[in-house]
């Protein structure tokens, strides 16, 4: 590494190390997590019987996938990687991408979850008990046993792995679906890549060659596509009213984030408009033309700011317009003066009411089964066609443990900083319990 890039590195969570406690800090946050475990009924370790379940589908992992390979489309040989977090430890998502004269092809693989977990197993029950991964600075307490979701769903580079893959073919000049199809596949991602590597391909594409075994891989094309893609979902989404609170957000995540946006849109049209049936939507209300009022006021009048005039028309995108133009300075009060009117998200057997922020007639999440019980249940139905028969029950439980883990993750972000600790930089980097000199 050139002193130029071991510069560049020092200043990215992955360059800066973890962040340092002594022993007698690590017992105190420990504490507070049991705390607050309990005060929202979080459960972290798994029953026994769980464990052993988890174990028990980890076994012979290549040879089960052989005896899948005539069941599912084989995509082995089709570019494909993971883009996630330096610290992630499965990557339940993958992508691959072509351009064609008339249209693109997005593939979006998701790890095959309900190959080992169904309604029949203990693993199952136990995801509904927790309803999601909680996600705390630093700790995380997972919906599936690490056991199952960091080997056998993890869709690790130049390894087979069972997917659950949407295929979206794209219009060119409009970026509607022209064809989508969903089918259980087998792939073999060629690269695991860190937001950090995906923005640097970007810039230097030969940097690929560290990040591929078999160098024969399109990878810097195939990122450069998938960007170039993306970025016109992006844009086309907010020209359509999309809420889009985070204007600077770097060409990485904007892209693992339209992909994720556009295979669940896609799944959702399928299941309500092509079958019919109720599955785990996802729905969020809109404010009130009086809370949305209140909400434009208090932007206006903030100091540097100024909502275009041509935007007032719909308040998503007087939001949109405004963030691109205000000072820095000001983008946490904007954001926080729309958060406040908002109604929280909810999931629901009845998509209608559609998606306020996004502006999606009807929308549903099926791109993270290992840490979202909805995801989890539609992938089911998505297979099956089989609906489960408490799904409202399970809606609402859903919601509540979401609503919990993010309120627990609020609470504990406060007391971390009230003991003198930065909740990001613990959350980027990780931390260290270091002996006392």
């Amino acid at each position: 590494m050139s002193n130029e890039d071991a510069q560049a590195e020092a200043g990215t969570p992955e360059g800066q190390g973890p962040v340092e406690i002594d022993e007698e800090m690590a017992r105190h946050m420990a504490n507070k997590r049991e705390e607050l475990f309990e005060k929202f009924e979080i459960r972290d370790a798994f029953p026994p019987e769980v464990m052993e379940e988890a174990e028990a589908r980890t076994t012979d992992v290549q040879a089960e996938i052989a005896d899948e390979v005539d069941e599912r489309e084989d995509l082995r040989e089709m570019t494909t990687w993971t883009t996630d977090p330096i610290d992630a430890q499965d990557f339940d998502d993958a992508i691959s991408v072509e351009e064609r004269d008339d249209e693109y092809v997005l593939w979006v693989h998701i790890a095959d979850v309900t190959h080992y977990v169904n309604p029949d197993t203990a693993m199952w029950e136990e995801a509904v008990e927790r309803g999601n991964t909680v996600y705390l600075p630093g700790y995380t307490i997972h919906m599936l046993p690490p056991m199952l979701a960091e080997t056998v769903c993890s869709l690790v580079p130049n390894e087979d792995r069972l997917a659950h893959t949407v295929e979206m073919h794209l219009d060119k000049d409009d970026l509607g679906y022209e064809e989508i199809d969903i089918y259980k596949s087998v792939i073999r991602s060629d690269a695991r890549l860190t937001y950090t590597e995906a923005e640097r391909l970007l810039d230097e594409p030969e940097t690929a060659e560290e990040l591929l075994e078999d160098q024969r891989v399109d990878l810097a094309e195939k990122t450069e596509l998938i960007w170039n893609l993306a970025d016109a979902m992006h844009e086309q989404r907010k020209e359509e009213g999309s809420l889009v609170l985070n204007p600077a957000r770097d060409r990485a995540h904007t892209i693992i984030e339209e992909c994720m946006l556009k295979a669940n849109k896609a799944v959702t049209h399928e299941l309500m408009w092509d079958r019919g049936v109720e599955a785990m939507y996802r729905v969020h209300p809109q404010p009130s033309p009086e809370e949305w009022d209140e909400a434009l006021v208090e932007i206006q009048e903030l100091d540097g700011v100024s909502i275009p005039g041509d935007a007032w028309d719909d308040p998503r995108k007087a939001v949109n317009a405004t963030l691109e133009q205000a000072p820095g300075r000001q983008l946490d009060k904007i954001q926080w003066a729309v958060m406040k009117v908002m109604p929280r998200a909810k999931y629901m057997n009845d998509p209608f009411g559609g998606h306020h922020a996004l502006n999606f007639e009807i929308y549903g999440h099926f791109t993270s089964p290992i840490r979202r019980l909805s995801d989890l249940i539609n992938h089911w139905i998505v297979y099956t066609n089989d609906v489960p028969e408490d799904l409202i029950a399970l809606c609402d439980r859903a919601s509540d443990k979401q609503k919990a883990a993010e309120t627990c993750e609020r609470e504990y972000k406060q007391f971390l900083e009230e003991i003198g600790l930065d909740p990001s930089a613990v959350n980027n980097r990780g931390l260290e319990v270091v002996d006392e000199d």
